[in-house]
């Protein structure tokens, strides 16, 4: 089994004006460690106006900034928000292979729809039509990075003409596909379309034999691969605090968790929140204690002492989780204490799983050989262009009638015709070039 630390840049007030800058900085070490220790993924996400709960609206420049300080750690979006109304399918294209390349190929290209009323309605994205949205902008990105050019697409929810869409990726035809998962549909229509499930449902591992077993039956049965490679992977979120005291790992981690699900709550399901002014912390210490820490339910296993936290990623393990994601920086947790958590888990917990994991890996490949051919040949991909077949476009410059020059101003209309002498210089060339 694989390991990931995870990022939604949690911030609970009071804040100062160096709060959110330290918070990156902290991140950043956190990442920066976590590639020394071999630990294998940073998941980073993208949500937009969540205060308290996740400041972190634009991960690109994030995960771009630890690529610069990191070497072998996969860097994941955890997810891009795929509607259009949020992110236009050719600047995702452009983002991700632009961070590939700077990241020397190790981009984990995570997706999603997006859930909550502060982001859907504040990029006026209709909630309706969130799922069908991201299945189609989830297949033309793949498209614009896999195919040159990429030949347009008149879609229902965006459009746009040929381009050839630059950069491409190290990873060819493009970076691991995943999607955000809450729920077993989600884990279901994953496999069917030949992706990862990152799922953030915080269930036990007797739970999640069931969902390993559905997206995999579903992927040797079912998948079409809405993409041009397939990446059948299922990664688990889980709770993370470790020491060697059980009681020390609760009261360094279970707080930081128990804000992350209850402001998690807050903007998605029973909160009521006034933009700049709602202090999310403060509810929650009022409930807190008030209920106790075990109002929100399970999805503590990750807290504990290294055996403690061993059994737990074991049962993971053995219910054949890919990948198990570790939630460390969650409400007031402290960086010193999540900095010593990883250290004490890479030296105490995590190399029994990492000298499994080639030998794992081989088996499931070979296993699912045959399964990812038969999807591929059930897939239709999008026509390639014909070199005559791709549209020539000419520049505004070259489409200025004569008529309209004298409306120019004197210094653009002798711009416009040196450049329309240089077209016909260029004509003149290709011509000769042709015969």
């Amino acid at each position: 089994m694989k390991f990931g630390i995870f990022y939604e840049h949690q911030l609970p007030r009071p804040w100062t004006d160096q709060s959110e800058q330290q918070l990156f900085s902290d991140a950043l070490a956190q990442v920066e460690l976590a590639d020394r220790l071999g630990i294998d993924f940073a998941w980073e996400v993208e949500h937009h106006f969540l205060e308290e709960y996740s400041h972190s609206s634009a991960p690109e420049v994030f995960l771009a900034a630890a690529s610069q300080r990191t070497t072998d750690i996969r860097l994941g979006h955890g997810i891009v928000l795929m509607p259009p109304g949020y992110n236009h399918p050719a600047r995702i294209a452009e983002r991700i292979a632009t961070l590939d390349l700077v990241s020397n190929g190790r981009v984990e290209f995570g997706t999603g729809e997006s859930a909550s009323r502060a982001e859907l309605e504040g990029y006026g994205v209709d909630p309706d039509d969130r799922r069908a949205m991201w299945r189609e902008s989830v297949e033309q990105v793949a498209n614009m990075m896999a195919m040159d050019p990429y030949p347009g697409f008149e879609g229902t929810y965006f459009s746009m003409p040929t381009r050839n869409v630059v950069p491409k990726p190290v990873q060819r035809p493009h970076p691991p596909l995943w999607v955000a998962c809450s729920n077993r549909d989600t884990i279901h229509l994953a496999a069917q379309l030949g992706i990862g499930a990152l799922t953030f449902a915080f269930i036990d591992p007797a739970e999640a034999v069931h969902w390993v077993t559905d997206y995999y039956e579903t992927f040797k049965r079912e998948c079409v691969p809405i993409g041009h490679t397939v990446n059948p992977n299922i990664a688990m979120v889980t709770s993370f605090s470790i020491h060697q005291d059980h009681d020390e790992a609760v009261r360094r981690g279970l707080d930081g968790f128990r804000f992350f699900q209850f402001a998690l709550g807050h903007h998605y399901a029973f909160g009521e929140h006034t933009p700049g002014r709602t202090n999310i912390w403060e509810h929650y210490v009022t409930v807190r204690d008030t209920v106790g820490l075990d109002f929100l339910g399970g999805g503590t296993g990750g807290i504990g002492t290294p055996d403690e936290l061993r059994a737990h990623l074991r049962s993971f393990a053995d219910a054949g989780v890919d990948q198990t994601v570790f939630i460390q920086q969650g409400g007031n947790n402290r960086h010193e204490h999540i900095c010593e958590g990883l250290e004490l888990f890479a030296a105490e917990v995590m190399g029994e799983f990492k000298a499994e994991e080639a030998d794992r890996e081989a088996a499931k490949a070979a296993e699912l050989a045959p399964y990812v051919e038969a999807a591929f040949e059930r897939k239709e991909y999008l026509a390639e262009l014909a070199d005559d077949e791709i549209p020539t476009y000419a520049a505004y410059g070259n489409t200025v009638a004569e008529e309209d020059l004298d409306a120019l101003p004197e210094a653009r209309r002798r711009r416009v015709r040196q450049m329309q002498k240089l077209q016909e210089v260029v004509r003149q060339v290709d011509a000769a070039a042709g015969s």
